[in-house]
C-alpha cells in the first residue's frame, strides 16, 4: 500500500486532500509538513510569472487552475495570499465545489478583501460565511513555518470537530 493509501485517508474513508492556492513561503512550509500528517496535497498557482523557480519538490501535484485540483467534499482549500486579484474567482469556485473547508489567510482584525470580491460576483452571504478567516490556531504565529503549523493544526482540529483554540480576541 502506498503512502497516500496508508496515511492519506480520513476517518470517514475519504482522502484527506489539501489544496493550497498561490505559491508562497507559507505554502512551501505547509507542503513540507503535510506528508507526515496524511494529506494528499495539490499546489495551485494560476500565474506562472509568480513562480519562484520550478514547482516545489514537496506535495503530490502542481496545477495551474483550481478545476484541475479535482475538488470534492473531502477537500480542504487554503488560499495563502489574500491580496491576489484571483481571490474572488478562486473562492467562488471552491465554494461551488462544496469542498469540506475553505479558508484564506489574513488579519482577523479587519474584513478581508475576499468578502467584497465574493459579493461582487453575487455569491450568497451564507456561502461567503463558509470562508474561514483567520485560519489556523491562535498561537501568534509570525514566520511561514509557524503559520504552517498553526494552519495545519487548525485543519486537523476542524476535521476532528474540535475547537482547537480559534479565538482571536
Amino acid at each position: 500500500m502506498g503512502v497516500w493509501q496508508s496515511r492519506g485517508m480520513g476517518d470517514d474513508g475519504g482522502a484527506r486532500r489539501l489544496v493550497l492556492v498561490f505559491e508562497s513561503p507559507v505554502a512551501e512550509a505547509i507542503l513540507r509538513l503535510t506528508p507526515d500528517l496524511g494529506f494528499q496535497t495539490v499546489l495551485v498557482e494560476p500565474d506562472e510569472t509568480r513562480l519562484r523557480g520550478t514547482p516545489r519538490p514537496h506535495g503530490d501535484r502542481f496545477v495551474r487552475d483550481l478545476a484541475a485540483a479535482n475538488l470534492d467534499a473531502h477537500t480542504d482549500v487554503v488560499l495563502t495570499d489574500h491580496d491576489r486579484p484571483e481571490v474572488g474567482n478562486v473562492l467562488a469556485q471552491a465554494l461551488d465545489a462544496r469542498t469540506r473547508y475553505v479558508g484564506i489567510m489574513g488579519n482577523p482584525k479587519k474584513e478581508g478583501p475576499h468578502v467584497a470580491a465574493l459579493r461582487s460576483r453575487g455569491v450568497p452571504e451564507d456561502q461567503i460565511a463558509r470562508v474561514h478567516r483567520p485560519i489556523g490556531l491562535n498561537i501568534r504565529a509570525r514566520t511561514p513555518a509557524e503559520i504552517a503549523v498553526a494552519t495545519l493544526a487548525g485543519l486537523i482540529a476542524d476535521r476532528n470537530d474540535r475547537p482547537g483554540g480559534f479565538d482571536f480576541s
